[in-house]
């Protein structure tokens, strides 16, 4: 199922007795006060070149709310559904003289498309305008004429509401991907992001003639408001969670489960001390025995239980009592709100490599205990909407829209957890992990189990201060697991028996490639010392 105008009701209808801030329409960044459009009209497009080779098009907002004003167009790839906003802003500053906004004093040709063989309905110009002193301009006008467009299409924005940009996704070039010598369209988003980061996405793309990631004619907004002012309390979080909670399919031959946290806790889960290894101690309930310090030296450990029957029980973890841990938090200046929802499993399994088409088991691998994985939901903190997910795959991860997600129930998104790593994908099949043929297999399938990620506990919410308890554990800042007990040279020999020549060497090169997490060789640490935990997600 796809991301519908449906889905856009039904989560609209779930969020509208929201009070505060939250999902009002509009949100005052400091006397300018902005609002987002999703819906456009299209103005010019190539049918080739761009992402698969499908071009791109360019759009200006369709219905702006009176008073406010456009900053800039709205492109993207044809590769995918229209799927998309930009801000429009008014002024609701006091100042006579200098105000939050004013119009362009000219503009410059950056680009057209009338000299070049590309398939077009009609030749697209693209225009930048000039701003005033001690203002910048936000995004670019497009037309299908060489005239300029009026100075009153666009506005520009005062400096101190302004952020550096930087560019980040590629839609459109004359060359290949990003090629920096050639004339290439990018999405725009703010330098700097995270919690405290007050950089806001407006939306809008650069036009660039070559030139580096970091811009200097196109900027950001700035909020220098709180970033907390229109988060959502706790009933409307409730409330997108009902709406919006995912369901996470295992693959069906996967042998180690989620379970709860305190599930692992009170089926043998041990806290071991470096010095005093041969006397672990039981994980209290909660973690509340766990060491609280913010530090990773390396003196503590969890491990599975010490007998072999309890160990492999515990190591296929308990999926009945697993539950969503989630992490709520302002992101892109408090324009939107990053729901992390956090798994546990109580082991990793071993991984599986694909050799120019064989496919080899790595014997312990890619084995660990205590494996934390997580996908995040992105709300737009203007209207509720969610816009995008991020499903984290192993020591990176990627963001997909709403519109190229699979959905059950209407609005809520399906994750794949893939055989053994864990790692999270938005469609079923084989993903490998690699290149030139050669990389870590993660397979994922729809089965039976299924774990309902609306079955959750919020664990932290920094910006309602004392209204969500944190649990011990979230403070342990030590690792889940105990470094490597077996030695990754001679699973590696046992593998490198059943290769030869090239492949062997390939092998070889690839695996010396692979971080320590996902070799197995490093217990992990739990998400509050994750850099996306006051960050953005890679």
């Amino acid at each position: 199922m796809i991301y519908s105008s449906k889905c856009r009701s039904i989560a609209n209808a779930e969020l509208s007795h929201a009070g505060d801030g939250f999902a009002n329409g509009t949100i005052d960044l400091g006397g300018l006060q902005v609002a987002q459009v999703t819906t456009f009209n299209k103005v010019w497009a190539a049918y080739d070149g761009g992402p698969d080779n499908q071009g791109f098009t360019m759009f200006e907002p369709r219905v702006i709310p009176q008073g406010f004003s456009m900053l800039g167009s709205y492109s993207q790839p044809n590769n995918k559904p229209q799927f998309g906003w930009v801000l429009v802003a008014k002024d609701v500053s006091s100042s006579t003289t200098n105000g939050t906004l004013k119009q362009p004093v000219d503009y410059t040709l950056v680009w057209n498309s009338a000299s070049l063989s590309i398939t077009q309905d009609f030749p697209g110009y693209v225009w930048l305008p000039i701003a005033p002193n001690g203002y910048k301009a936000l995004g670019h006008v497009v037309t299908t004429t060489p005239d300029k467009p009026s100075l009153d299409k666009i506005r520009c924005v005062r400096s101190d509401l302004t952020y550096q940009g930087e560019t980040y996704s590629w839609i459109w070039g004359t060359g290949k991907d990003s090629d920096p010598s050639g004339f290439n369209v990018y999405d725009v988003r703010p330098s700097n992001r995270g919690t405290q980061a007050p950089g806001v996405r407006v939306g809008t793309f650069v036009a660039q003639n070559g030139g580096s990631t970091s811009l200097q004619s196109i900027a950001c907004l700035k909020n220098i408001n709180a970033n907390t002012k229109y988060m959502p309390n706790l009933r409307q979080i409730d409330a997108i969670l009902q709406a919006y909670s995912p369901s996470m399919y295992l693959h069906p031959d996967e042998a180690y489960l989620p379970s709860s946290v305190n599930w692992f806790f009170s089926n043998g889960g041990l806290l071991y001390k470096k010095g005093q290894e041969s006397n672990p101690v039981p994980i209290a309930q909660n973690g509340t025995n766990l060491p609280q310090d913010p530090n990773n030296d390396g003196a503590y450990w969890l491990d599975l239980p010490a007998d072999e029957a309890n160990k492999e029980r515990v190591k296929k973890g308990d999926l009945q009592s697993s539950k969503a841990y989630v992490h709520v938090k302002p992101m892109l200046g408090g324009t939107f709100t990053d729901v992390a929802m956090w798994v546990f499993y109580p082991f990793n399994g071993p991984a599986r490599a694909i050799v120019e088409f064989i496919t080899i088991n790595l014997g312990k691998i890619g084995e660990h205990v205590g494996d934390w994985e997580h996908v995040t939901l992105r709300v737009s903190n203007f209207n509720g909407q969610l816009w995008q997910v991020y499903f984290s795959q192993h020591n990176k991860g990627t963001w997909v829209d709403a519109s190229q997600l699979e959905f059950q129930s209407w609005s809520k998104p399906v994750v794949y957890s893939s055989l053994h790593g864990h790692a999270s994908y938005p469609h079923p099949g084989l993903v490998l992990q690699g290149t030139n043929g050669t990389g870590i297999r993660n397979d994922t399938s729809k089965g039976d189990l299924v774990m309902d990620m609306g079955t959750y506990e919020l664990v932290c919410a920094e910006y309602l201060g004392s209204a969500v308890v944190e649990p011990a554990w979230l403070n342990y800042f030590r690792e889940w697991g105990p470094k490597t007990d077996y030695s990754i040279d001679d699973e590696l020999k046992k593998v490198e028996k059943l290769l030869s020549g090239k492949l062997k060497s390939a092998f070889e090169n690839f695996v010396k490639s692979l971080p320590k997490e996902v070799l197995g060789a490093e217990g992990p640490t739990g998400p509050k010392v994750k850099n996306n935990w006051s960050g953005d997600e890679a």
